[in-house]
């Protein structure tokens, strides 16, 4: 009886253990399997930082590509000699070169090469005499931008993000000026006002009421300001597609929201019609075709010549809904355009300077010479010998 009740003990007890042995063994995979997944979670997060900054780094490098494919940098020096105003200063330029022409957001970057501070300031500078009518008078600044003083060998840029004529001279040394050309970024095709590529050019247009329609365009593509343009159009039966000839009508321009043109009751022949204008601004135009309607007999021409036939075209009275719209954009021209400031380079003054004294010399010599030479070629008067005496 012992034995059987040590045996059962036994296996008891052997059973025990072996609940604890599976239990210990449990609760350790239960631990591999969370710290397993701690450490894969955490891979999988690095995992994912890395491919997030793997997309931001691609993202900065194709953004920052993109922007230098459309905008660019320039140099402009400020040379030796910038600040001595004298006439034999060593200086060619106040600034190398003294006028440049850029696209807008395009970046001009000032060097400094001269000995002195200098700054770069937008607004008109005194000239090259100027600053010594007055000792108060150092330009006129107008605020778009001040680099402030830096010095020799210190850089200093602006982004240019408007198109215009921006001058600018050194506060310090208010003889010393500039300017900066600023040119909007121009398509080489045609297109309206919103920049839109015109696919189809010229271009056809319906009027609402479904009964003309308007073949338009001009020349040249790109319209800028100071050039003149041809706007050449052409006005077709919309249901028979034939050219109309004696058509009345009214054409507007707009420019910037203000009325820059408009002819009234004009009348177009068979082959069309065009009007020739010049912008002086530039910005988007409208071009508004108004009253389209009959003027006399109109008749729709289908190769009559050939064939002998012509069919009759009827337009209704109301011509409200008979109209045309087309846009376009008129870019600056900065090739028409001057500085409206001339700007003495130190060079001039300094060739007048050493021309002077040679004129002061050769002037005088030349007129002496002329006097000689004069003196020489005067005719003697020689004496007779007799002498008159009074009665």
């Amino acid at each position: 009886m012992k034995n059987q009740i040590s045996v059962k003990e036994s296996a008891i007890f052997n059973t025990n253990g072996f609940d604890i042995f599976i239990n210990n063994c449990s609760k350790a995979l239960l631990k591999l399997e969370i710290h397993t997944s701690i450490l894969y979670k955490n891979k999988l997060q690095n995992v994912t930082k890395f491919i997030l900054f793997s997309f931001f780094v691609i993202y900065v490098l194709v953004l920052s590509s993109s922007e230098s494919a459309f905008s660019e940098q320039y140099d402009v020096s400020i040379p030796f000699g910038s600040y001595d105003p004298r006439l034999n200063t060593p200086a060619v330029v106040w600034f190398d070169p003294p006028e440049i022409s850029i696209l807008v957001d395009d970046t001009v970057i000032w060097l400094n090469d001269d000995q002195e501070a200098h700054t770069i300031t937008s607004g008109e500078g005194t000239g090259r005499f100027g600053w010594t009518e007055s000792s108060e008078s150092f330009g006129n600044p107008t605020g778009l931008f001040d680099s402030g003083r830096f010095m020799p060998g210190e850089s200093w840029s602006f982004t240019f993000n408007e198109q215009g004529i921006f001058l600018y001279f050194c506060v310090i040394h208010p003889w010393m000026e500039g300017v900066v050309y600023v040119d909007q970024i121009i398509p080489d095709y045609p297109h309206d006002a919103k920049g839109n590529k015109l696919e189809r050019f010229p271009i056809l247009q319906i009027t609402p009421d479904q009964s003309v329609e308007i073949n338009f365009s001009w020349e040249p593509k790109i319209i800028r300001t100071n050039e003149k343009v041809n706007f050449i159009y052409r006005f077709y039966d919309a249901v028979q597609d034939l050219p109309l000839k004696k058509i009345q009508y009214d054409i507007i321009i707009i420019q910037n929201g203000k009325e820059v043109f408009r002819s009234e009751n004009a009348v177009s022949g068979f082959g069309g019609d065009y009007r020739q204008w010049v912008f002086e601004e530039s910005g988007p135009i409208i071009i508004k075709f108004r009253n389209i309607k009959l003027a006399g007999s109109v008749v729709a021409q289908e190769l009559s010549d050939i064939v002998g036939a012509s069919s009759s075209i009827t337009l209704t009275e109301n011509s409200a809904g008979r109209i045309g719209e087309f846009t376009a954009i008129v870019y600056f021209n900065p090739i028409k355009t001057t500085s409206p400031v001339k700007i003495v380079q130190p060079e001039e003054t300094a060739q007048f300077y050493y021309e002077l004294p040679i004129l002061v010399v050769i002037i005088p010599t030349v007129l002496l010479l002329m006097v000689i030479f004069i003196m020489k070629k005067k005719p003697v008067i020689q004496s007779s010998g007799k002498k008159s005496t009074p009665i």
